[in-house]
């Protein structure tokens, strides 16, 4: 696997990124300040999205549209397309569709498996997943699409989520699992971002001085979350809160 240039830490390294991520907003709410610093930097990036969450709840008022529907899930592009206008991201795509699809292969689209808790702590897709949904697919042909962009789009690392998908989410996990894989199919390097904790292994930086470019990111995804007053917090469609991102850990995958 490739070093990042021999640089002093991985963000130095981080010269031409591919970010991979699972669905609409975790670009923003896991990754939006890293991005933010990274553009600033004049470095280049790249965001890949694995489905169109089209089976999240939906922000009442927000959307005229019902839960996995073609309407939500243009609907849900389009906020995309916002977040990643103000985070400064000009090379994007949709796993399954081209440039993010074999050539050769009729396009697809990769479906939001959902998630439900099928134990304390172990999270699985929800029951309405099926051979559409993104943990469905075979892991080879989901590999073979990012490899695909990654010939397109020549990034010098991958970034995806740990292990553990952030917080357990099936297609965290599979985004995490698929671009381990591709990093080692392309001999690319692959960087971990962290949110939670003090991982001793990680780097961790505070990106705070982005605060103003997240949020407005943030804004774009009405339709799942709301930005709080005073800006320090973001409320979930679900009720729960949590604090806008912007201290994140960068881990090397071995």
């Amino acid at each position: 696997m490739t070093a990042l240039g021999g640089a002093g830490s991985l963000l130095e390294g981080m010269t031409s990124s591919l970010l991979v991520h699972a669905h609409p907003d975790d670009e923003t709410l896991a990754t939006g300040a890293l991005i933010a610093e990274l553009v600033g930097r004049g470095r280049d990036v790249a965001v890949l999205t694995a489905t169109r969450g089209e089976q999240g709840e939906i922000v009442p008022g927000t959307v005229d549209a019902a839960e996995g529907s073609p309407e939500l899930s243009r609907a849900r592009e389009a906020e995309l397309a916002g977040a990643l206008a103000a985070l400064g991201v000009r090379r994007s795509a949709f796993l399954g569709q081209p440039p993010a699809r074999v050539p050769g292969r009729s396009a697809r689209g990769y479906r939001d498996s959902g998630m439900r808790w099928v134990s304390p702590g172990v999270a699985g897709p929800a029951e309405s997943a099926d051979d559409r949904s993104f943990t469905s697919a075979g892991l080879e042909e989901v590999v073979d699409d990012l490899c695909a962009y990654v010939e397109v789009v020549r990034p010098t690392v991958l970034v995806s989520y740990d292990a553990g998908g952030t917080y357990g989410h099936p297609d965290h996990v599979r985004c995490h699992h698929v671009t381990r894989e591709a990093a080692r199919r392309t001999g690319l390097a692959m960087v971990e971002v962290l949110v939670h904790g003090e991982a001793d292994d990680a780097e961790w930086w505070d990106l705070s001085a982005h605060r103003a470019t997240v949020v407005e990111a943030l804004r774009h995804h009405a339709s799942q979350l709301t930005v709080l007053p005073g800006e320090q917090e973001v409320r979930h469609v679900g009720g729960q809160t949590e604090p806008v991102a912007l201290r994140v850990g960068l881990r090397l995958v071995g």
